[in-house]
């Protein structure tokens, strides 16, 4: 195994955390981020931020919102 080095390992991380890099790169940049304080930041960033995502993706509209914007969807279209 050898360093990737930063540029390698930001510009792979995203596939990187979803596990969609092949094994010696997964091994490559899970050495570099145990070395690099800057990268390690940089995962965390991008791992806070997809579960935030995800946990967002998850929540749903009150129905009386849900009502009203398609309310407002059938006048608009019905308009046009």
């Amino acid at each position: 195994m050898t360093d990737c080095g930063c540029e390698k390992a930001r510009r792979d991380l995203e596939e990187y955390l979803r596990n969609e890099v092949c094994k010696t790169q997964h091994a490559d940049i899970a050495e570099h981020l145990e070395h690099c304080p800057a990268c390690q930041d940089e995962a965390l960033v991008a791992t806070t931020l997809t579960e935030v995502v995800a946990r967002a993706c998850k929540e749903t509209a009150p129905e009386e919102l849900r009502d009203q914007v398609l309310a407002r969807l059938r006048a608009v279209q019905a308009s046009h």
